[in-house]
């Protein structure tokens, strides 16, 4: 029998805050992800809107390449464009706001936004499987972290 003395959410902060800046980013990356996995379809949009409104060209620019990929016509690397063509993207579109917001998200480690700032808009939307399921993905990164990878 498992004993567990901390919240899932408790013990993600704890290894946040216990890792170096490499695996920090890929810790708040794999929480961006789970978090659109939570976004009810109704709010893709959104949501997606929201995330490309401060991307700078070269993000806009992989945003529409990655389009450019899905053969949805020929990409422009603009908001519009990207805003315009989201309805027709499909099950892609999840996948879009993903790379929308993890573009986003790294725009604002690297400016200094706080992991604490993030964690605390993402974890209240994530239920405790999902939480306890990232958590595990944590403890991964934190033993990568700590058995030498470069930070």
């Amino acid at each position: 029998m498992p004993l567990c003395f901390i919240e899932p959410q408790d013990a993600i902060r704890v290894i946040a805050e216990s890792v170096g800046r490499e695996a920090r980013r890929q810790l708040l990356g794999e929480l961006v992800r789970a978090w659109v996995d939570a976004i009810p379809e109704s709010e893709l949009e959104s949501h997606y809107v929201k995330a490309i409104a401060d991307l700078d060209e070269h993000d806009l620019s992989m945003l529409a390449a990655w389009h450019a990929s899905l053969e949805v016509g020929q990409p422009i690397a603009n908001r519009d464009f990207l805003v315009g063509v989201f309805p027709s993207l499909g099950e892609n579109r999840r996948e879009a706001l993903k790379i929308a917001a993890g573009f986003r998200g790294d725009e604002a480690f690297d400016a200094g936004v706080s992991e604490e700032q993030a964690l605390e808009t993402v974890l209240p939307a994530l239920g405790r499987e999902r939480c306890m399921e990232l958590a595990e993905e944590c403890l991964e990164l934190y033993l990568w972290d700590r058995m030498g990878s470069d930070n």
